[in-house]
């Protein structure tokens, strides 16, 4: 089965592309870097032609407000219009855990329209919801870091290898068609500031 991957170079994507070759999946990575880009449109008529099923697990080069927005609208938009000409028969997208509770977020409004999008498409989906990636903890302690301390709140959080999320979108892809919503999520609960190593700030 063609499986075409939109973010096939990034983090989840590259490790999706992985894991359907195994299992024998005509897995093809979709990406700026393979000719493949989104937002104009440009080679997405000739990436999904025959493919069967079309996993989005891309994300906005800018988290500022208006960008993010722009960037998940016009993507998405864009995925949509090319993969119902193309006969796509399922659509995957990832998304993140409580998104619809935290629209003071531009970047999760900018998520909920993604997902509205979607719901709303011609194309049958599902969507995976998945909690933060491990990999993105150095991230974090870089947004709270403000030149002398790193200042977090002491919030639990689940989060997820980037490689267990990768496992639960191809099994998503490339399994039966649910039509609904999926929540993968970390074993354990952790405090982010004591996973992050560092010294509470009060």
């Amino acid at each position: 089965m063609k499986i075409v991957v939109i973010g096939g170079s990034g983090l989840i994507g590259s490790k999706l592309i992985t894991k359907l070759r195994e299992h024998g999946h005509e897995a093809v990575s979709a990406s700026p870097n393979s000719g493949v880009n989104t937002l104009t449109g440009e080679g997405l008529a000739e990436v999904l032609k025959d493919a069967s099923v079309v996993v989005d697990v891309s994300n906005s080069p800018s988290f500022e407000d208006a960008a993010v927005m722009n960037f998940f609208e016009t993507s998405t938009r864009n995925l949509l219009k090319y993969g119902a000409a193309a006969g796509i028969k399922h659509l995957v997208g990832l998304s993140v855990v409580g998104t619809d509770r935290l629209s003071e977020s531009g970047y999760f409004r900018a998520k909920i329209a993604q997902e509205k999008l979607i719901k709303n498409s011609s194309i049958p989906y599902s969507i995976v919801h998945a909690t933060q990636f491990f990999e993105f903890l150095q991230k974090l302690a870089d947004f709270g870091f403000d030149g002398k301390q790193v200042r977090l709140p002491g919030t639990l959080f689940q989060p997820m290898a980037a490689d267990d999320v990768a496992s639960a979108v191809g099994e998503m892809g490339a399994g039966p068609l649910s039509m609904g919503w999926s929540k993968p999520e970390g074993q354990k609960s952790f405090v982010s500031i004591d996973l992050l190593g560092r010294p509470r700030v009060k």
